[in-house]
Formats: structure tokens, sequence, C-alpha cells
């Protein structure tokens, strides 16, 4: 089965679509063709010249970055510029560039989630909910011998996930009738005689962002000519999303223990930190990049220790003067974690959807500050 752009940005976005990105972000695809086949896509969190012949050598005809590579709108594209030179080197050797930015900042499964599991936190909530996933019930009546058929094309498009739990859904068995009139072709019965079908109810939950997806994956298995199915709005509330996460550690230990756990958790040169180097860490709050701005949401959840990147002097001062211990990865070094974790996700929703294409992680850093 070949695999075009396209189908591994459904994945992504079943991981994080783009409408729960920021007002301000552009996610999506930066440069290229959705429609283009690959064999290969390489995972970085910048794009710079050096990745980008990476994925040519590597033979990667798509490269998804987490940091969008057009970031604000382009007032010119000059072949004499840096900026110009790659964009040129993109098109010139058909590479699709794809970025997913905050939007895997705020998903479960994405750089805040991923960041607190990799630090040790249990029980994490959402630091700074921006939304909650909205659900409607999808309920299709399918005829005996196709429900399973029916059934995996709509939860690999993104319907029945609760959890930690995907392909949820009940079914029952009951009688469908209907009468083919003049100028149909039915899959089942002739025209102008009354059919009755055993068929099965399958219902299941839909997040409204894959509602789409879900329908024409439903649409294009099922087969009959016209698909009887019912959606029906739900109140139930989905889980949160939004930046950062807060949870506890499993045993309290010393600001420099803890500290150093970070480094090594993160496999960083050297952190940045403030607090007292013997006081008690419980309670964590991380976000990944430059979440500083979030400290006082980490004070209110009851945090003692609050992990980001890019605190400025003043931001720490005033953490300092709260009560807030504060440890400051990096941007790169408090978001590089996802890229494993997007990897394993993408391989397993491959081979489940089908998909023959080799995932890989570039080897080029492209974190801008080195440590002596």
């Amino acid at each position: 089965m070949s695999v075009k752009c396209r189908d591994i940005f459904n994945l992504i976005e079943k991981l994080a679509p783009t409408s729960i990105a920021e007002g301000w972000d552009n996610p999506g695809l930066q440069v290229g063709d959705p429609h283009a086949e690959i064999e290969t896509v390489m995972l970085t969190l910048d794009i710079n010249i050096d990745v980008v012949k990476e994925a040519k050598l590597k033979g990667a005809g798509l490269i998804i970055s987490h940091h969008p590579l057009i970031f604000k709108p382009l007032k010119s594209l000059r072949l004499d510029q840096p900026s110009g030179k790659l964009v040129e080197y993109i098109i010139k050797n058909n590479i699709t560039v794809y970025a997913a930015h905050t939007n895997l900042d705020v998903a479960s499964g994405g750089v805040n989630s991923v960041l607190a599991e990799k630090l040790g936190l249990s029980e994490t909530t959402v630091l700074e909910p921006a939304g909650r996933e909205q659900y409607v019930k999808l309920v299709v009546f399918i005829p005996a011998g196709h429900v399973e058929d029916v059934h995996q094309a709509i939860s690999g498009a993104g319907a029945g996930w609760i959890g930690n739990y995907s392909h949820c859904a009940f079914q029952t068995e009951g009688t469908g009738m209907f009468q083919p009139l003049a100028g149909t072709k039915p899959y089942i019965g002739e025209q102008g005689k009354l059919e009755q079908v055993k068929e099965v109810r399958l219902e299941t939950i839909v997040p409204t962002n894959r509602l789409d997806a879900v329908i024409q994956a439903m649409l294009k298995t099922h087969p009959y000519e016209e698909v009887a199915y019912d959606l029906y709005s739900l109140e139930n509330p989905g889980p949160a999303y939004g930046l950062g996460r807060v949870g506890g550690l499993a045993c309290p230990v010393s600001f420099l223990e803890f500290a150093q756990a970070v480094k090594k958790a993160l496999g960083l040169p050297a952190v940045r930190l403030g607090g007292e180097a013997e006081s008690k860490v419980k309670k964590v709050a991380v976000c990944g990049g430059a979440g500083a701005k979030l400290w006082p949401a980490a004070l209110r959840a009851g945090a003692d220790t609050f992990v980001t990147g890019d605190i400025n002097h003043h931001e720490a001062q005033d953490m300092l003067a709260a009560g807030l211990n504060f440890i400051d990865a990096g941007h790169h070094g408090s978001e590089s974690v996802v890229l494993p974790a997007l990897k394993e996700y993408l391989e397993r929703q491959c081979i489940s959807s089908g998909l023959n294409v080799k995932v890989t992680l570039s080897d080029i850093n492209t974190n801008p500050f080195s440590f002596i």
C-alpha cells in the first residue's frame, strides 16, 4: 500500500489536532505536496539546512518538525538569504515539511505529557487547561458479516477512544427494513420489494475533530449504497487539554537530588536552577519549551518545583520570592523528549493502519546552545 504524506498528517492530527493549537501558531503543512508518496518519515525539533540534507540522505520524503518552518507571514522569499535557500533546497529535493507545534504541546501524549512521565510524575493533571475534548455518539446499522470491517475502519480513523482504550463500541442485533426504489443498486434486496435483513446496531463515540474522517471511513467500508447512521451530541466532559502538567513524585527527594535526576533523565550536560538544595521536592509542575510565564499556575497548583525552559532573570527572582524552586532545562532540552515518543506512536499507528513506512529520528542536534 502506497503511503502519502496526508496519511501521516492524519495520524499526527489524531494525536494532536490542529484545532487545539494556539491562535497565533502555524501548525500543519509548511512546504510540499500532501499527496506525495513517501517511504520514510524523519522527525526533528527544528528545521535547518543540515536537517533537510540529512533527510535527503536518508531518503525521507517527509519531515515532521515540532517548530514550524514558516512561523510568521512571509513578506519575501529571497534565494540569496538563508531562509530562502532552505525553502529552495526543500522544494528542489521534493521534500514535504509538516509541523506539529502547540497542538503537540497541549495534547495528551504530547510534549508535556511525555516530559512529566520522563521525570517520574504520577497522577498528573493539566497545569493550564485550554479546553476539553468534545464528543458525539455515532450509531450505524450494518448487515451481519460486515460489522468487523466497519468497526476496524472507524476505529482506525479515530472513533472509540476512551482514555488508554481503543476500539470501544457496543453492538446489538436487530432487523433492518427497507424497500429499494427505481434507480437504486441495492447491495441486498430487489427494487420494489420490501426487504428485511439481519443487521447490527454499532455505537461508539467520536471526538468532534475526527468526525469527518470517521464518517468518510465508515462510508467507504460500509457495503450499503445508502448508509443509515445517526449522530448524537454528548454532554460528557472529555479529557482536558492545555499547557503544562503537574503531578507528584513517588518519594520526596531533596531539590538537589531532583535537579540531578532531571539532568540525567533529559540527557543534558547542565541545567540552571534556583532554590534551597536540601528543600524537599514532592509536587512538580512542568512545561516544555518557554513556559516560565506559567509559574503562578504552578504555585496555585501546589507545586514546590517548576521545570521548564527559557526562564529570564526577573521570572527567576519572582519564583524564588514566592518560594517556588525552579529548574531551567532549556527550550530544546525540555521538548526533545517528545520525539522518541512520537516515533513510537507513529510506528504503532502505521502498523495498525497498514501503512508501510519507516519512521526515523534526525541525528542533527538543533540546540543552538552549547556548554563549556
